[in-house]
């Protein structure tokens, strides 16, 4: 819009075709549409400044942009491995909790063994025991017994 202004400013300043009822209302005319033409220049010079600085911009943005992209295609790789190693840690937990319910089961037979074995060992220390003692009770009667045929005549 404002370059349209300005192009018919410039053409009519070129042409210097204007219709004015008078001589000093054109040179009025003159002076007011030279203002407007350096207004016009320089609001064109600030829109095209404005737009550069957008283009700027929009190169900045894309290379942030680009990087962002990177970015995110890195995190998504790193988000895969993540979820890689979950998946192996999971099994190798669902592996270690399975050994060790084994591992638990085993403990638990030991132990059953251990009290059996415990007291077995006790009644087998317990009749030790008794086989001593009756031992030392016929020990005691071949002795009473061997002392009764020493002193007897034969």
């Amino acid at each position: 819009m404002v370059e349209a202004d300005l192009e018919r400013a410039e053409e009519r300043a070129e042409t210097g075709v204007f219709e004015y009822p008078t001589p000093c209302y054109a040179v009025h005319s003159c002076i007011c549409v030279a203002r407007k033409l350096v207004m016009l220049e320089a609001d064109l010079e600030r829109a095209e400044e404005r737009a550069e600085q957008g283009e700027s911009k929009i190169v900045e943005l894309e290379e942030e942009l680009r990087v962002v992209g990177n970015n995110l295609k890195s995190l998504e790789v790193s988000e895969e491995k993540a979820n890689q190693r979950e998946e192996a840690y999971k099994e190798q937990i669902k592996t270690l909790t399975t050994r060790m319910k084994q591992a638990t089961a085993r403990e638990e037979s030991y132990e059953l063994q251990i009290k059996t074995l415990s007291s077995r060992l006790k009644e087998a220390e317990a009749r030790a025991e008794f086989a001593e003692r009756s031992v030392q009770k016929l020990q005691k009667e071949v002795d009473r017994l061997e002392a009764c045929f020493a002193s007897t005549p034969a």
